[in-house]
């Protein structure tokens, strides 16, 4: 079929298609979800198991190293690493690209379970994780109050967890150092030892006393009627009341021989909000929801619970929707931007306002029909599409100027009529702007079938660069040749005889753009003939500056994905193993208190003191994690800022190592990467002190 014939012919029809296009592309526009990269799933499963109470290498003998006998026997195994510390055991397991991962897990889990006798009998059974991207929280809350720490978990638990997993799109509600509720049982050791109470039977009938359990059933007329024994402790005297031993005919009583409290579990964890003592929640998405949707419906409504619980106060820790949503903006302006720019361009060098108008027309038709496929193929809006589509919008023009140019040439200097030059003079360029459209998809073709990380992230990149080239050929050789055949209108042959025509300030202006780019157009003939002339001094400068620039590599940095001030940064105190909590808190409350007179720039902080429990030999940590204001309000970037408590806080610390590290928009980059870090130096062996002497040195 010959569409440029069929387009001028139906305009109309086209007419009608092109808006039908452009309506379902503004309606996908409207229901594409929005991330910060695309959906990645990465083949990797987390093993986890517990051994209470166990040192790490009676856990690396007793259990990880079973559980990697065990997952080696599955297929498509590339990679482990595990870590054991004392009490637990992580193995990760890494497959080979391709593999699915549900498959995976559900096999690594039927051979653990087939194994599970290879245990000891007091292991907590082994649980397998897959890796799940949309697991992490999208939105991280600090929460602070004046509240008794158990009352306040409890109005946390009782409240606001339920209002914020009721907000659409959101999946769990985590809560990090809660105050649990405990009762705690203090035995007087004298009054024990002058009993002679032995501690498993008292711990039994304590155990014992407090349960409810069903009797059964009776009938009581017409009805069956539910039996159950509630004995569970209501208050702390019935605590005290219970009897646990009978002494010379008269009954002991626990409050006889010890102290009953209403207190909290010992800590493990210390968490501050804006100096105060708080906890945090951290709120993890669905796995198909908006993250920039759910993001803001939960910071509406920790409006509402501000407003409704004065008593707390609610702050966002981080935000991810937040910083996809200033990232997307960024990159949808900068395609809007080279939109614009290149209609600019085009209406300099075309010097026609009705021939520019065509090509400005081709521009949103194709970006609407590109969202509109996108949604189609089960795409979103993430950095990775939109600069597809911004790298397209220059590329979208190609086709369009290439028939323009040709209709324009048949239009005006050879005189034909505007329908039969819209015709003929796209038929003409058609063959060549097809085979230069795929020439140009061939190049981004094979980034669909690249494996990994880097494919997942690049395919939608990919995807779009090559859907939104087919729609602009497809608009070139439609929407193009019916448009010129109704913008472009013959000449006025008497219009050259009207002296009125050449006055005015646009006649003016027009007549200085002619001869500007007569000038231009001379200049360049000029120098195309110089070339010609000179051909081999052209060429050896062309190799030159190729040599030159060949020369300047190894000077270019280079990273996975481009660093960017998100506003947040963290510091991070570490001290040695078996550090106590309350020294660590002690020395971290030194750290804020450089933070608040070093950074005017602090809009909010969150400190987390407890055991880092990512390798098996970390210490203590306490970790500030500081909230600046925008890019735009500050002098300086969140890197300076992060650099300059480095050389305040280094070494001021006793007993601490202290690192700063600024958020360069890769959070979520570095949960993707096997080794998020920028640099990672792996010493192994089978004698732990020589390696510990060798790491030191």
């Amino acid at each position: 079929m010959n569409l440029p014939r069929f387009s001028v012919r139906r305009p109309v029809l086209t007419l009608m298609v092109t808006l039908i296009v452009m309506v379902l592309g503004a309606v996908a526009l409207g229901r594409l979800p929005i991330n910060l990269l695309p959906d990645v799933e990465v083949p990797r499963l987390s093993i986890s198991t517990g051994y209470e109470g166990a040192s790490p290498e009676v856990v690396e003998q007793l259990v990880t190293q079973i559980v990697e006998e065990i997952v080696a026997t599955v297929p498509g195994v590339e990679e482990m690493t595990s870590t054991s510390s004392e009490g637990s055991s992580n193995v990760r397991v890494t497959f080979g690209p391709g593999t699915d991962i549900d498959t995976a897990a559900l096999d690594v889990q039927t051979r653990l379970e087939s194994e599970i006798n290879e245990f000891p009998d007091d292991i907590t059974r082994p649980r397998v994780s897959k890796f799940d991207i949309a697991s992490f929280p999208v939105v991280i809350l600090g929460i602070s109050s004046e509240l008794d720490p158990v009352e306040l978990t409890e109005l946390i638990d009782d409240q606001i967890r339920d209002r914020l997993g009721r907000i659409p799109g959101v999946a769990q509600v985590d809560t990090w150092g809660g105050y649990n509720r405990e009762i705690r049982i203090e035995l007087d050791p004298q009054r024990i030892e002058a009993l002679g109470l032995p501690l498993n039977e008292l711990l039994a009938t304590i155990r014992d006393a407090n349960i409810d359990l069903p009797t059964g059933t009776i009938d009581q007329g017409r009805y069956e009627v539910t039996l159950r024994a509630p004995a569970e402790f209501q208050n702390l005297d019935m605590f005290r009341q219970q009897v646990v031993a009978i002494r010379d005919d008269a009954p002991v009583t626990l409050g006889q021989i010890a102290q009953i409290k209403d207190t909290y579990e010992q800590r493990s964890r210390i968490v501050r909000v804006n100096g105060e003592r708080g906890l945090r929640l951290g709120i993890r998405k669905e796995s198909n929801a908006n993250t920039v949707e759910v993001s803001s419906a939960i910071l509406e409504e920790v409006g509402k619970i501000n407003k409704d619980f004065p008593q707390i106060s609610v702050v966002a820790v981080s935000n991810q929707g937040n910083f996809i949503e200033r990232s997307i903006a960024n990159v949808a302006r900068s395609v809007l931007y080279g939109g614009a720019l290149a209609v600019l361009v085009l209406l300099l060098f075309l010097r026609n306002l009705r021939s520019t108008m065509v090509i400005a027309v081709a521009i949103p038709i194709s970006i609407f029909a590109t969202l509109g496929v996108a949604f189609v193929f089960g795409l979103s809006i993430n950095l990775m599409t939109l600069g597809g589509l911004a790298l397209g919008v220059g590329m979208m023009v190609d086709s369009s100027i290439v028939v323009l140019e040709n209709i324009y040439r048949r239009f005006e200097q050879e005189g034909e009529d505007p329908v039969r030059a819209a015709v003929h003079g796209a038929r003409e360029v058609g063959g060549a702007i097809v085979a230069s459209t795929i020439t140009t998809l061939v190049i981004f073709l094979p980034l669909i079938f690249v494996r990994g990380v880097t494919g997942m992230l690049f395919k939608e990149f990919a995807y779009v660069v090559l859907i939104s080239l087919v729609c602009s050929l497809v608009v070139a050789l439609t929407m193009v040749p019916m448009l010129a055949s109704k913008l472009l209108k013959p000449k006025d042959p008497n219009a050259a005889a009207t002296p009125a025509q050449d006055k005015g300030a646009a006649a003016r202006l027009h007549r200085m753009g002619d001869r500007f780019w007569s000038g231009v157009e001379n200049s360049y003939c000029d120098l195309l003939a110089l070339g010609l002339r000179y051909r081999f001094i052209n060429l050896g400068l062309a190799l030159a500056l190729l040599g030159a620039s060949l020369l300047l590599m190894p000077y270019i940095g280079s990273e996975f994905l481009p660093a960017s001030d998100e506003g947040e940064l963290s510091v991070t105190g570490e001290m040695e193993i078996g550090t106590r909590l309350d020294l660590v808190d002690r020395q971290t409350r030194k750290i804020e208190a450089v933070v608040s007179t070093s950074v005017p720039e602090l809009v909010g902080s969150v400190v987390n003191i407890g055991s880092s429990g990512w390798r098996p030999d970390s210490g203590a940590r306490g970790t500030v994690d500081l909230t600046l204001t925008s890019a735009s309000e500050r002098t300086r970037s969140n890197k300076e800022v992060a650099e300059d408590l480095r050389q305040q806080l280094d070494g001021t610390i006793a007993g601490m190592t202290i690192r700063t590290r600024a958020a360069e928009g890769q959070n979520l980059l570095e949960r993707i990467l096997p080794d998020g870090d920028g640099l990672k130096i792996e010493v192994r062996g089978y004698e732990i002190d020589t390696l510990e002497a060798l790491v030191k040195e």
